[in-house]
């Protein structure tokens, strides 16, 4: 079993990211605005380099044969991110002129949602090997960097004044440290948890990628910004590429 400490640690480095907003508050709009789409661009590669890369060969390994189950899984992520997003109203902001910013409330609870389920992620991929809780540690990281500058931004819109917003915001974010330990604890108890939370996690990984992440960056669509947009997917895929050598 994983070592509880670690994954404490872990999820609790992945909360602190929550504060990450009041160093840019300062920022002119258009600096920010750069800074957020490559941002954007690195979380959408190391994404998808975190799901195609580590998380599905992982599960794959794990079954010893690649047995379709797994991409039952994958699809079973999708589809739950797909109804949070839907239901839930939970929507990453990666612009600070956010529309959701009247859900200021609405977005904080999907948000805290969304964090425990990353703290479930975590933790799951810590129990398979050490080396897949890293690279998905850092993949949740780097995702987590432009969603709090927006969501940090949107509580502002909505009405907050910084330290709330800074305050709301980190409470939010510690429902990972909950979802760590949940899962933790389950898994003492049902053998195989993480056959079944690793290819979901999977799945909502390219689902964060795919339909989230990837049409922000199509709004900007100049060839200058287009270009740093792709280097930053493929120096997002070519970390985790790289991460995979490192730590196996």
């Amino acid at each position: 079993m994983a070592d509880l400490i670690v994954i404490l640690a872990s999820v609790t480095v992945v909360s602190l990211i929550s504060l990450i907003g009041i160093l840019f508050i300062g920022l002119k709009e258009a600096l920010l605005r750069r800074i957020l789409m490559a941002l954007v661009g690195f979380s959408c590669g190391s994404l998808i380099g975190g799901a195609f890369i580590h998380l599905l060969p992982e599960s794959l390994e794990e079954t010893g044969q690649a047995h379709q189950t797994i991409f039952y899984y994958v699809i079973v992520g999708i589809v739950l991110f797909f109804i949070m997003e839907k239901f839930l109203h939970w929507r990453h902001c990666h612009d600070e002129k956010c529309p959701i910013h009247t859900f200021a409330y609405l977005n904080l609870m999907g948000d805290g949602i969304h964090n425990f389920i990353d703290g479930m992620i975590i933790a799951a991929s810590f129990i398979v090997s050490y080396s897949l809780g890293v690279t998905t540690t850092l993949a949740v990281i780097f995702h987590e960097i432009p969603q709090e500058i927006g969501d940090f931004g949107v509580l502002i819109y909505g009405g907050f004044d910084k330290l709330k917003a800074l305050a709301y915001n980190f409470v939010s974010a510690l429902t990972a440290v909950a979802g760590s330990l949940v899962t933790y604890y389950l898994a003492s108890y049902m053998q195989g948890m993480d056959v079944f939370l690793v290819p979901f996690a999977a799945g909502g990984f390219i689902y964060i990628a795919a339909t989230d992440l990837m049409p922000e960056l199509h709004k900007r669509n100049q060839a200058k910004e287009s270009l740093i947009q792709l280097l930053s997917v493929l120096t997002g895929i070519g970390l985790m590429s790289t991460l995979k050598v490192l730590l196996a």
